[in-house]
C-alpha cells in the first residue's frame, strides 16, 4: 500500500486529491480521526483517501468542501479522480480488489471476471454492448484481461469462487470457447495457489445465494465489504450488519456446494462434453 510520506500528488488525479485532502487537513489541525467524526466515517477510511488507495466519493468531498470552506474543489477533483476503464458500479469495486487479501464470490449463471479466457469475455461483452463499435468491444476485453493479472502479484489475494453449474452448461459463443473456458477454470483451480474453486450442482436445488450475484472482500487493514450486480448495475455494500449477512449466506452455500476435487472432476467432464456435442 502507497504510504503518505511517499505519496506523490502528480501521480494521478487520485494522488492529487489525496494530497489535497491531507494538506487541507493539516492546515486546519484535524487529526484523520477528528475529521472523520466530521464527516462521519473513521479516521482509517480518511486515510485511504489520502493514501490514494480509495477511490474518493462523491458524498463525502461535498462534506469535505463544507468543513474547509473550500466551494466545489473537493467535488470537482472527485469527477476527476473517478474516472476508470470500470463501468462506473463496478469501479469502486474494482478498485477494492487490488487491496483485498481474500474474494469470496459466487456466480450463478456466468464464469467469475477473475477467471474469464479473453474469448468468453469477448463473447459476454459483445452480448452486452450489441451496438458498440469494436474498438469499444476491445477495449472492455483488454481491461477484463487486465483484471486478472491481480492473480499473479506478489501479494495476491485469495479467490474463493462457488460457480453454479448452469453457468457450466450455459453455452457462450460456440463450443470452442466453452472448451477453452472450462479447462482454463479447472486449470486454476487445480494449479493455482491462490484459487480455489466449487460448483453448486442443479441436484442441491434452493440455496441462500440463488438471487444473484455477490463478492465478498476482506482486507488486513479494513472492514470487509460485499458486491452485487445485475445486468447493467451494481452495489457496493459497506455497512457491517448487511456484510455479515452476505457472508453467513457465502459460507452456507459453500457448505452445500460440490468439493473443490468433486468440482473439477465435474467441470473437467463438462469440458469435454462441448468436443463432442
Amino acid at each position: 500500500m502507497t504510504t503518505q510520506s511517499h505519496l506523490d500528488p502528480y501521480t494521478s488525479p487520485k494522488t492529487f486529491y489525496g494530497s489535497e485532502l491531507r494538506r487541507l487537513r493539516e492546515e486546519h489541525g484535524l487529526s484523520q480521526e477528528r475529521l472523520g467524526e466530521l464527516v462521519f466515517c473513521s479516521g482509517a477510511y480518511i486515510g485511504q483517501f489520502e493514501s490514494a488507495t480509495r477511490r474518493p466519493q462523491p458524498d463525502l468531498s461535498r462534506l469535505f468542501d463544507e468543513v474547509f470552506g473550500t466551494g466545489e474543489y473537493f467535488r470537482r477533483l472527485c469527477r476527476l479522480a473517478r474516472k476508470s476503464k470500470h463501468a462506473e458500479y463496478f469501479a469502486d469495486a474494482a478498485e477494492l480488489e487490488k487491496l483485498a487479501s481474500t474474494i469470496s464470490e459466487y456466480a450463478p449463471m456466468l464464469v467469475p471476471g477473475l477467471l474469464q479466457t479473453e474469448g468468453y469475455a469477448r463473447a459476454l461483452t459483445r452480448t452486452a454492448l450489441p451496438s458498440a463499435p469494436e474498438e469499444e468491444i476491445e477495449g472492455h476485453v483488454r481491461t477484463r484481461m487486465e483484471r486478472a493479472l491481480l492473480l499473479d502479484a506478489p501479494e495476491a489475494p485469495d479467490l474463493w469462487v462457488l460457480i453454479h453449474e448452469a453457468a457450466l452448461r450455459l453455452p457462450v459463443d460456440g463450443l470452442g470457447v466453452m472448451k477453452d473456458q472450462l479447462c482454463h477454470l479447472a486449470d486454476m483451480g487445480r494449479h493455482h495457489r491462490r484459487a480455489m474453486v466449487q460448483v453448486m450442482p442443479f441436484s442441491e436445488g434452493l440455496h441462500p445465494l440463488m438471487y444473484g450475484t455477490a463478492i465478498l472482500m476482506s482486507f488486513a487493514d479494513a472492514p470487509p465489504v460485499a458486491y452485487t450486480e445485475g445486468a447493467h448495475s451494481g452495489q457496493l455494500v459497506e455497512e457491517p450488519a448487511l456484510v455479515a449477512k452476505y457472508q453467513r449466506s457465502y459460507d452456507r452455500a459453500r457448505a452445500a456446494a460440490l468439493s473443490p476435487r468433486a468440482s473439477l472432476t465435474l467441470i473437467e467432464s463438462v469440458a469435454k462434453d462441448y468436443t463432442h456435442l
